[in-house]
């Protein structure tokens, strides 16, 4: 490489990470009280920032490695964890539901593994029911179990008859952890430390059974009810936790509710080793990644054109490429992750929030085309 090149690719660092930490200082002056940033786009040290609000240092100094409940992007562990015991030959994606769970899922006998893992089952998603408001807030001490989750769900009338649809629905996780105990045996905290975690050295990835945290952790926050804003529902108005500066810390809230849809907690830094591991076939053979792979188009209300979902992962083709991403949303914590085909390229961002401004929604979208753009085919 010349020194032309060199030069070049060394502007071009300098401009990202200039690019980047501006947007995440324009978001926390748009109200978001933390923003970490980290980009590994294969060539160098990676990227990583965080800024943080000066009300919040209080509570803590926020770091670029920090500990996160990664939400929804517990689905992509999920999914691994499956296709794992598929090349096991001790599930197949074909199974019904029933097999596993056998009167616990509405229409089980027509939902297989597969429609569960791409959202194409049918099922009510749980988190819509009124019920679980208080679990979703910290209100609730109950620890909801994946039965009683499927019980309610129940209840509900089915959106689609299975396979002639899609929506996201965390109830399709829920029972996908129930299938994942039921054929091992083991708990959902045991597999992703002796499947997932162990294997990889990730030290500071985890199934949480609770609200105690492993590490340096960052603190989530919502605002408080008087400043939440006036479109949030009555019933998810309201959080627990310690109160100060318009917001509450959540940081110490278990969402009860919570299980093999949203439970893992992760790094920045633990989540680019686990895409770099997944892409690149060390978790799964090949047969079974090609599953992963394999989309159906997001045609839910609301989705934008272009996302499609495989197992426990999605895609979209963006202006700059075709990236493989998820993101998660639990209460004081949002998180993106985003990779290329191939594992080498990885980014990630946390809000230390889930409710954004408007203007800071807009501002968060300009960092989630950057970070695409870091990492794209």
């Amino acid at each position: 490489m010349g020194l032309r090149t060199v030069s070049a690719v060394r502007r071009d660092g300098d401009a990202t990470r200039a690019h980047l930490r501006a947007l995440a200082r324009e978001l926390v002056d748009e109200g978001v009280p933390g923003v970490i940033v980290r980009v590994d786009d294969g060539h160098g040290r990676p990227v990583e920032i965080s800024e943080q609000a000066a009300w919040t240092r209080k509570d803590h100094r926020l770091g670029a490695d920090d500990e996160v409940r990664e939400a929804s992007n517990t689905k992509t562990v999920m999914a691994t964890l499956v296709l794992q015991l598929v090349a096991e030959h001790r599930l197949a994606l074909t199974d019904p539901v029933d097999k596993w769970l056998p009167g616990q899922v509405r229409n089980g006998g027509a939902i297989t593994l597969r429609m569960l893992l791409n959202h194409t089952s049918g099922l009510f998603d749980y988190t819509e029911d009124p019920a679980l408001a208080p679990a979703l807030t910290g209100q609730d001490p109950h620890v909801w179990t994946s039965r009683e989750i499927l019980h309610l769900v129940s209840g509900h009338p089915a959106l689609f008859e299975p396979g002639t649809g899609w929506s996201y629905s965390n109830t399709n996780y829920i029972a996908i952890g129930a299938v994942l105990e039921k054929a091992t045996g083991r708990s959902l905290a045991a597999l992703v430390r002796d499947r997932i975690a162990a294997p990889l050295g990730l030290r500071h990835t985890y199934y949480a059974t609770g609200s105690a945290w492993h590490g340096r952790h960052a603190h989530g926050y919502e605002p408080d009810a008087a400043h939440m804003p006036p479109e949030v529902p009555e019933e998810l108005r309201t959080y627990a936790g310690p109160q100060h500066d318009d917001h509450v810390d959540v940081t110490g809230d278990y969402v009860t509710a919570d299980g093999a849809d949203a439970a893992v907690v992760s790094t920045a830094g633990d989540w680019s080793r686990f895409y770099g591991a997944l892409m690149s076939g060390r978790l799964l053979p090949a047969a079974q990644l090609a599953e992963m792979r394999t989309t159906v188009p997001e045609d839910g209300p609301g989705d934008p054109d272009g996302l499609r979902y495989g197992l426990g992962i999605e895609t979209e083709t963006t202006d700059c490429g075709t990236v493989w991403d998820h993101v998660g949303i639990v209460p004081g914590y949002a998180t993106y992750n985003v990779t290329d085909s191939t594992g080498r390229r990885t980014a990630s961002f946390f809000f230390a929030t889930s409710t954004l401004t408007r203007q800071a929604h807009q501002t968060g979208a300009a960092l989630m085309d950057a970070v695409n753009c870091a990492v794209a085919d």
